[in-house]
């Protein structure tokens, strides 16, 4: 049996709601959250308030424990998703990016090659051209 959870909702958090809904600033996620709790204690079902906002009823049931549980701010917020954890830091992130996007270092003229190939007119052919010239022969 699933508990009805009674969302009553005071003046002050009525008008923080309505104000984050008229500023526009916020990532959609919570504005559909405020817009679910508005919607709850204007006293609609949960099928019309899923409806109407446009998600799933497990949404609506979901804000409103949260609402009630642990109050507004962790209503409003995202729990953390499951997956892997993050490989980069925000800081290595930029600076990776920032190398991505950033022009190479200017290329030496030629490039420098040991002479491990044992003919000789082979690796005369390749130290004679520049860096992006030097291939290996198709066999």
């Amino acid at each position: 049996m699933n508990p009805r959870y009674r969302v009553d909702l005071d003046q002050p958090e009525r008008d923080e709601l309505t104000a984050m809904l008229a500023g526009g600033k916020q990532p959609a996620r919570k504005l559909k959250r405020a817009q679910i709790l508005l919607a709850v204690d204007a006293g609609l079902g949960d099928e019309a308030i899923a409806a109407t906002v446009v998600v799933g009823g497990s949404t609506v049931y979901r804000t409103k424990r949260r609402f009630v549980e642990m109050g507004l701010e962790a209503a409003l917020s995202e729990e953390p998703r499951a997956g892997a954890q993050r490989k980069l830091t925000g800081k290595e992130e930029a600076l990776l990016v920032a190398t991505a996007c950033s022009s190479p270092p200017p290329r030496p003229s030629e490039c420098l090659l040991a002479p491990t190939d044992t003919d000789s007119s082979h690796f005369q052919s390749i130290m004679s051209k520049p860096c992006g010239e030097a291939r290996r022969p198709s066999r």
